[in-house]
């Protein structure tokens, strides 16, 4: 029997990751929370973080600047 793949939205991972980067949370606890694999929110946690300087390169697209 397989498992089917869950998608999240680009908010849920957002908000996940979020959590991750303010760090009063380990990445089990937020696993647990959210069910969510930890190495999948460590994965979303360097994603933002490699991409935030973006948004203020004008590369990503905010609420502001539309």
């Amino acid at each position: 029997m397989s498992k089917n793949r869950r998608n999240h939205n680009p908010k849920f991972k957002s908000k996940v990751a979020l959590e991750a980067i303010k760090g009063e949370m380990t990445a089990g606890e937020i696993s647990q929370k959210y069910e969510v694999h930890p190495t999948q929110i460590t994965k979303w946690k360097k994603e933002v973080l490699e991409n935030v300087t973006g948004i203020f390169e004008g590369k990503i697209t905010t609420s502001q600047n539309r």
